[in-house]
């Protein structure tokens, strides 16, 4: 009796692939679909990058900005600021003044003076004069005022040089009215009105002041003259 060996099961045992190439679970199907892949280009910016970026273009614009505002290396002007004019010592107290002459300089106060103020000065050397004389209206009153700056050497000389002008009879520094300067018709004689002197370090400011027509107000000649004592830039400003 001959032995026959059994033939395997179809389908049998494990391993084996069916006839259409497939694994049992997956027969009669395409595979299924796995994981995405990624884009090319590995995806966009992540927020890290756009923080990044939002900061640069912050820096550019504040640059930009100072450069405008400073006009940096960069060449761009920003708009000034127009300054404000400095005030006028005409315009810039309670009363406004128009001038009538000067400012007049010289360096010889005795030639420019009367009285005993002509040997005062004599001995005792100015180092210059300034002379001026204004007009100011005041309601219906209208006054003539006199400012001299006399510049001493020193401190102590122009302290001198006030108690004596300020002392009667002795004369003073011609106004520029008084030794002809200055021509005009009906003008007052300053010198028979309101007196007023100042020392501030080596100067000595003198106003004398007067109304025309013969206006009398004691008070207000008394305010102008003190009030007049600022034209003394006026007169330092040429």
């Amino acid at each position: 009796m001959t032995n026959t060996a059994p033939l395997p099961a179809v389908g049998g045992g494990p391993g084996h692939r069916p006839a259409g190439g497939f694994p049992p679970s997956q027969a009669g199907g395409p595979p299924a679909p796995g994981p995405p892949e990624p884009a090319p280009g590995g995806g966009g910016p992540t927020p890290v990058m756009l923080g990044a970026l939002l900061v640069g273009v912050a820096v550019v614009v504040g640059l930009v900005w100072g450069l405008l505002r400073s006009g940096g290396d960069g060449g761009v002007q920003g708009t000034p600021e127009a300054a404000e004019p400095p005030a006028s010592p005409l315009t810039s107290g309670p009363y406004t003044y128009e001038v009538v002459g000067g400012p007049e300089e010289a360096t010889d106060c005795s030639a420019n003076s009367y009285g005993d103020m002509i040997d005062w000065f004599a001995g005792n050397p100015c180092e210059r004069v300034l002379r001026g004389l204004y007009t100011v209206q005041e309601g219906q009153a209208r006054a003539l005022v006199s400012v001299v700056t006399v510049t001493m050497p020193a401190g102590g000389a122009a302290q001198q040089l006030k108690a004596v002008t300020d002392t009667d009879g002795t004369g003073n520094v011609h106004d520029l009215a008084r030794d002809g300067t200055v021509q005009l018709p009906g003008a007052p004689v300053v010198a028979n009105g309101e007196y007023h002197s100042v020392v501030d370090g080596r100067d000595v400011t003198i106003v004398e002041a007067a109304f025309f027509a013969e206006h009398s107000d004691p008070a207000l000649l008394e305010k102008i003259s003190t009030d007049a004592v600022r034209l003394t830039e006026h007169l330092r400003a040429g």
